[in-house]
This record gives structure tokens, sequence and C-alpha cells, in this order.
């Protein structure tokens, strides 16, 4: 196959494929695809055209690599014995090594695949990397982090600032509406309000690293690199208080242990019937709308392999990029929300991450002994406070 017939049959194949996706429509409706078979055989025409495309994508890199190698190959003859020696109109003569001259000799040809023995020559130690001149290698500047899980809690949440050691508002405990009809100087419904004082406490997350004067002076950007991991174990504390925080101090309260938050049992349910039964009861008693849905991986990985009798997934085709959302809502995959517990509420009108202050970082070498040592402590910390306004505008989904 030329590289010009390659190119024409993958620009074929792909106008073949995306004509299929384009029948199918966004939903993937297998049943306007103009193909043989059921739903699942089309799947896998499907999945059987795309590896012929990838590996028609392969041999068309092959192809090219091979014609860039011609071409440079084609370069190097153009200049072959051409140097800035040589007398105009003439080649510069090619001059040979001894070795390389008998080799192309007629006589060198007759030992070609035959030992040569060479008398009077004494062979010494080998000259190798062990005992002889070892390589430099120089370390590249790349880090490679230990593995952490991604921060994306509080993308969901709503923050804002607050002063003192506590965040103070009213909350409205009594709510009687008696509006009713009234006929000409009939009475009036009477209604009833009632408001009450509610805090939360601000709490401190606090975390601090031994590191030696050596090591700060010696290596340019450790410093930096200190901070940027304090920085994210502080977060990362964080986004585990805010979900699962008993609210003891110094915990912040977690949204699993809101006061008033509902709860759903998953029972014989399937997991998505069970989230939108918990969507209902946020709906229906907590008289709000869900906002986000949390999952541990393992909880969401269930939902997405859910498929039909005929092997369709439920949730989007394996060869898509599936944002994750349930019933509308989106949903926020992390490891810090409790396995086999889910999350559901509305958490951008009824909840709130306050921060009194934030990261600040100090260095000190008057812990211990650290001063006569040559030790420096870095610590970091931050001040904030978790305030879940309605906890019935949450609920938890159990036995997942």
């Amino acid at each position: 196959m030329t590289l010009k017939e390659a190119r024409e049959k993958l620009d074929a194949k792909r106008a073949e494929l995306k004509a299929i996706f384009d029948a199918a429509g966004p939903d993937m409706d297998m049943a306007k695809v103009d193909l043989p078979g059921d739903s699942k055989a089309k799947v896998e025409a499907i999945q059987t055209k795309n590896k012929e495309l990838e590996d028609l994508n392969d041999e068309l890199q092959k192809l090219r690599d091979l014609d860039e190698s011609r071409k440079r190959i084609a370069g190097m003859e153009t200049t072959v014995g051409k140097g800035t020696g040589a007398i105009k109109g003439e080649e510069k003569p090619e001059y040979k090594s001894l070795g390389q001259a008998f080799i192309e000799s007629k006589a060198g040809s007759d030992y070609k695949g035959r030992s040569i023995d060479v008398p009077g020559i004494n062979l010494k130690t080998l000259m190798q990397a062990s005992a002889g001149w070892d390589p430099e290698n120089v370390r590249s500047g790349k880090v490679q982090l230990y593995q952490a899980q991604a921060l994306s809690v509080l993308d969901f949440i709503p923050m804002g600032t607050c002063s003192g050691d506590l965040y103070k508002y009213m909350k409205e405990t009594t709510f009687t509406n008696n509006a009713a009809e009234a006929s000409e100087g009939g009475t009036y419904g009477e209604a009833a309000l009632a408001y009450t004082e509610t805090s939360d406490e601000v709490e401190k997350l606090a975390v601090w690293l031994p590191v030696t004067d050596e090591q700060l002076e010696d290596n340019e950007g450790l410093a930096s690199l200190i901070n940027q991991r304090l920085t994210y174990m502080l977060k990362a504390r964080c986004e585990s208080q805010v979900l699962t925080g008993d609210g003891s101090t110094p915990n912040l309260v977690g949204a699993l242990n809101a006061s008033s938050i509902q709860t759903q049992a998953l029972g014989s349910d399937p997991v998505p019937d069970a989230f939108f039964k918990a969507i209902t009861l946020v709906r229906e008693t907590g008289f709000a709308e869900p906002s986000a849905i949390f999952m541990h991986p393992s909880d969401w990985e269930s939902v997405r392999l859910l498929r039909t009798a005929d092997g369709i997934y439920l949730f989007g085709s394996p060869a898509d990029s599936v944002v994750p959302r349930m019933w509308g809502v989106p949903v926020c995959v992390t490891t810090f929300e409790t396995e086999n517990t889910g999350l559901v509420g509305d958490f951008a009108a009824h909840s709130m991450f306050f921060v009194r202050r934030g990261i600040q970082f100090k260095v000190s070498d008057s812990h211990d002994t650290y001063f006569i040592a040559g030790k420096q402590d870095i610590r970091a910390d931050f001040r904030a406070a978790m305030v879940w306004y309605r906890g019935q505008a949450l609920c938890k989904v159990t036995g997942i």
C-alpha cells in the first residue's frame, strides 16, 4: 500500500464511522443505525470499525516514517564526497583508514566471516564502565510526587469569610402559615414566626514539617515545593472534614453528620433509583433543589457499568468521555466520601464554607533542640467553619 492509498483509505474509514455516529445521534440509538443485527451486534460492528481505523492509522504512520527515511538517505547521497577542500568541478577524495581499505580489498574479502590471529599484541583489562570511565548522568528537574487524591469537594460548596471564633446567624425555627381566604369583616388567619441565634465553631487545621538548614540552603526551589505540599495536605484534610467531620471540636461539621440530614436506604432498589428517591426527599421535605451528588469511586463504578439486557451501557459508551451525572445532577467522584454511602443535596443554596484566616506559614528553630541541631520547623495552618443552614436539604444514601 502506498502512502497516498493509506491516506485515502483512512479518510474513507473516518467518514464511514462518522456517518454511523451521526445516525445514532447523541443518545446512541442503535435502532437508527443502518447495520445488520440487533443493538449488541451493531455495537460490536462499530467497535470493529474503530479497531480497523486504529490499525490504518498505525500503518499510515509507518509509511510516513519510511518516507522520511527515504528523504534523509536521498539528501545524504547528494553530499557524500563533497567538502570545502574540493577543487571546483571535482569531488574531494575520500580518505580511508588502513583497516577500512584492507576490508574493502580483495585480500580482505577473503577473510570475511573468519577470525584473524594478530600475533605480538598483549590484551589487557577491558575498558568498560566497571573498570574504565563511567558515563556522567545528570538528574533531570522532574519531581514525581506521591500519589494523592484530587481536590474537588469544595468546588461544589460556596465560600465566604467570617470574623471571630464563631460564625453566628439567625435561623427561622418557627414558621406557621395560616394564610387563608377571608370574607368581608371576617377574621384573618394568624401567622407565627420565631427566630433562634445559631452558631458554628471556627476550627483550625494544621500541619508541620522538620527540615535541616542544609536542605533549605542547598536545594533551590525546595522551600516552594514544601509550601505546595503542606498546602495540599491542609486542603485534602479540609475536604475530608467537609464530608465526614463529626463536629466535635476541633473537627468541622461534615455533611454526613449535619443536623436533620435525611436518609434513604438502598434496600432492594438499583443504585440510581435510591438516589432518585433521595432527590425526591430533598425536594419534598427539604424544599430544595439538589446541586450535587458525592460518591466514592467504587460506588460510582457500579453505576457507570450498568447495562441493558442486550449489553448497552446506560450511562454512555466506553468510547465516550462521559461527565459524571445522575438524574441531571452533577456527580463528584471522590475518595473523601465514605465508601458504600452516597450524598445528595442542595449545597449551592444551603451550605457555606467560611474562612476565618487563610493558610499561614511560619518557620522557627526554637522547637526542642532544633537551634543547636541546625533544623527548621515549617508549620502551616488556617481557620475555617463549615455551616449547614438546612440539614433537610441534604440526604445520604446508605448501603450502596
